[in-house]
């Protein structure tokens, strides 16, 4: 697959010697990508959400190792692979939630185990596949959710899922993109504080591919839900325990509470990759905390100040407030149910 053609639209460009992000932070008003030539980059790329979205961070990940075994390999360092491993462990510590990170260094560190004679074609190989992989995966999910959804006609979208936190096309975004192409005729994303996700990069993305979208303030959720205008709640996730629980942008369980209230249906979007067969449930999910900073305004900002913020990034939906859960190996319906460690 020609990863630069699959969409308009592409969070990570590798050029076979460096790997360029697209500064989600600077979106929609600028497109700016910076680009990075070794870990330490990489990594901040990540800490700083100039790439976000699970699946994004682990391709941007695997590219990272590549970067690592370039540079210590070709100085002809006879411990390349300790430093390799160095940087390894360098990128798990980049962000604690998203799964997908730590399952494409999980496969980096197989090839660095087994690789001994000429590695840098050999990891390159298995970072472009990670990232081509994805986007096939993205696709599969999209038809499948889309056939899902059937005739029904609106849906709203929280946060970004897409081709921006992706390798392309798309997890919620995904099935919406392909739902659209079948018929589907109202789209709401709602803003996503603090970071606006919504209001900055879902809706521009689907700009981009010519999508109508209707952006809501994440406190009107419920009032559209109460208007009976929607049909479908449909998110991504950052990691999904073996009983389907699943973790995702702050703000998705609230919404799930809701669609609980108002019988609409609640859709999960992600690849395998992003279940953690290791945890039982929604329990043993660690949830990064962001700095306060982010939330506070400046006045607030010193050390006298009463004032302070809680900023959690994620929250966990429980799986029996989850219709389906959609991925490329199929489609998981009431997961509370039987959980999804059938897909393992």
């Amino acid at each position: 697959m020609n990863i630069k053609n699959a969409l308009k639209v592409q969070a990570l460009e590798w050029t076979g010697v460096s790997l360029k992000v697209l500064d989600q932070r600077a979106l929609p008003e600028q497109i700016m990508f910076d680009e990075y030539s070794d870990v330490t980059g990489v990594a901040e790329a990540i800490v700083s959400m100039r790439v976000r979205g699970a699946p994004a961070i682990g391709i941007a990940a695997a590219y990272g190792v590549v970067l690592s075994v370039m540079r210590h390999y070709s100085n002809s360092e006879g411990n390349w692979k300790n430093k390799v491993q160095n940087d390894i462990q360098k990128l798990a510590k980049s962000r604690p939630t998203a799964v997908n990170l730590f399952w494409a260094l999980a496969k980096m560190q197989e090839l660095l185990d087994q690789t001994t004679n000429n590695p840098i074609p050999v990891f390159k190989q298995a970072a472009i596949q990670i990232h081509a992989d994805d986007i096939k995966a993205n696709q599969i999910m999209g038809e499948l959710g889309a056939d899902l959804l059937g005739e029904q006609q609106a849906v709203m979208t929280h946060c970004n899922a897409g081709a921006l936190a992706t390798g392309g096309y798309g997890t919620a975004l995904g099935v919406i993109r392909s739902a659209y192409k079948r018929g589907l005729n109202k789209i709401y994303a709602g803003e996503t504080r603090p970071w606006l996700q919504g209001a900055r990069l879902t809706v521009w993305e689907l700009a981009q591919d010519n999508i109508p979208a209707t952006l809501i303030a994440d406190s009107a959720a419920a009032w559209l839900m109460k208007s009976g205008q929607l049909d479908w709640i449909i998110v991504g996730a950052d990691r999904i325990a073996a009983n389907g629980d699943v973790a995702n942008k702050i703000g998705t369980y609230s919404l799930a509470v809701l669609a609980k209230q108002h019988a609409i249906k609640v859709m999960v979007v992600a690849p395998v990759s992003t279940i953690d067969f290791a945890i039982e449930s929604g329990d043993d999910i660690k949830i990064e905390q962001r700095n306060q900073n982010e939330l506070l305004a400046a006045c607030y900002i010193n050390d006298g100040s009463v004032v302070s913020a809680w900023n959690p990034v994620f929250d966990v939906t429980p799986a029996s407030l989850i219709t389906a859960i959609v991925t490329e190996k199929g489609v998981v319906l009431q997961p509370v149910e039987n959980g999804v460690k059938h897909l393992q």
